[in-house]
């Protein structure tokens, strides 16, 4: 059910347009200029832009797996440890963190594969 930190990053690479910025402790992911989600690789963890009421539903869910990392912009974004999740529901996942920070033209071109 874990999924490796490498498999976690190729999931990355397979979504449109996005850059990476490195910090001393993490990687940040952006489309377009807008962020979407980090990458710590020490913790194996994610966090990964949602909308409020699915940052909450997740938690309640399965707080196990997701955590309330902070809320900006009317997003609530969550933190994610990889070694708990499994790969189609973090491919789902990070694909609507993308989407949410993603043109709507780039949507388009680029849905969700599976």
């Amino acid at each position: 059910m874990a999924v490796p930190d490498a498999q976690f990053l190729a999931m990355v690479d397979r979504l449109a347009e996005v850059e990476r910025a490195h910090a001393a402790d993490y990687t940040s992911f952006s489309v377009r200029g807008k962020r979407f989600g980090y990458y710590w690789p020490r913790t194996h963890t994610a966090g990964l832009k949602q909308t409020l009421s699915e940052q909450i539903a997740l938690v309640a869910e399965r707080p196990d797996v997701f955590e309330v990392q902070f809320t900006s912009g009317g997003f609530g974004w969550v933190v994610v440890y990889l070694e708990r999740i499994d790969a189609d529901e973090l491919t789902e996942l990070l694909y609507e963190a993308w989407q949410l920070s993603a043109p709507e033209s780039l949507v388009q071109d680029h849905p969700l594969r599976l």
